[in-house]
């Protein structure tokens, strides 16, 4: 039977820069797209992105879900994903670098009060600001897995202190990490820059909400590149209207694009960016996911599995 790999993704750019991709490594593979797809019992290995609800009940011999991006609470939830099928994720150290960069930006941009020097300048208003400096700020990393190092790293190299949380311990060079609940609202008080680099779960749904502004310094700064679901959108309006935060850059949505009508759009103590930390390299990253198929069809172990316990 010829190799075949089947991409669910309503996502029509994305979806042919995947495609695009695979036929350039194994031009000898078949691609089929989701809804066009045919032959669906011979299916066993699927690439998906953002799939549709119940979708992969339509394949009954499916063995392996690749997500093709850094998520999958949108693979996990309401697909009709069998318990027994292997669901694998991007880890990517290019795309890693690439938020990295992104969050260190934003925050030296904050703390420069760039944004604050645009809305000057179509007022014509020449102001000063106090500013402030890297070794007198502490970023604390909320979600201090494999990206959220990339980042804590980087701040430690442009001078900044940091600190990391996570669900489990962590040990890294220079970062003072907290774990689990017992220990996240210690973490909180050390974030002048909150970083949210979450999975999205159950357990992490709405995490930046009113209770855990409160807990970090007065004035802090959040920056959200993990999930729009980790946002309490009124809790956030109402911690920049009171002072608690200075401000937001938030990449991500609970509906994505941001409708024009949403108030994060006029609010001047939010940047928004179009979910544009970081982009999946489809040309880097098949690289494993071509690993993982081959491993499948030897029966071997797979690579960046995801535990569908922790959901991440």
């Amino acid at each position: 039977m010829k190799d075949k790999i089947t991409i669910i993704c309503p996502n029509e750019r994305f979806a042919k820069a995947w495609t695009d991709s695979i036929r350039k490594q194994v031009p000898d593979f078949e691609v089929q797209l989701y809804p066009d797809d045919t032959n669906r019992n011979d299916v066993e290995f699927l690439m998906a992105f953002n799939p549709p609800q119940g979708v992969f009940s339509l394949y009954p011999n499916l063995k392996v879900v690749a997500s093709m991006g850094a998520g999958v609470r949108t693979i996990l939830t309401g697909t009709g994903l069998p318990e027994n099928v292997i669901v694998t994720k991007i880890v990517q150290p290019m795309h890693q670098r690439d938020i990295a960069d992104f969050v260190l930006a934003l925050a030296l941009g904050h703390m420069r009060r760039i944004p604050e020097f645009f809305h000057q300048q179509k007022e014509k208003i020449w102001r000063h600001h106090p500013f402030q400096r890297p070794q007198d700020t502490t970023a604390g990393i909320m979600g201090i897995g494999a990206i959220g190092k990339v980042i804590g790293e980087l701040f430690l190299k442009n001078d900044f202190k940091v600190t990391g949380w996570s669900r489990t311990p962590k040990q890294i060079d220079n970062i003072r990490t907290f774990y689990g609940d017992d220990q996240k609202d210690a973490f909180l008080t050390t974030a002048q820059i909150l970083v949210c680099i979450l999975p999205l779960t159950d357990a992490t749904e709405g995490i930046l909400n009113k209770k855990t502004f409160n807990q970090l310094p007065k004035g802090a700064f959040l920056i959200n590149v993990a999930r729009g679901g980790h946002v309490v959108d009124k809790d956030l309006i109402d911690a920049l209207d009171n002072g608690q935060l200075s401000g937001a850059a938030l990449d991500v949505f609970r509906e994505e694009p941001l409708p024009p009508e949403h108030p994060f759009w006029t609010n001047k103590k939010i940047l928004i960016s179009p979910h544009n930390a970081g982009n999946t390299h489809p040309d880097v990253a098949f690289r494993k996911v071509l690993q993982n198929y081959y491993a499948m069809k030897k029966g071997e172990p797979l690579v960046d599995v995801v535990d569908r316990k922790r959901g991440y």
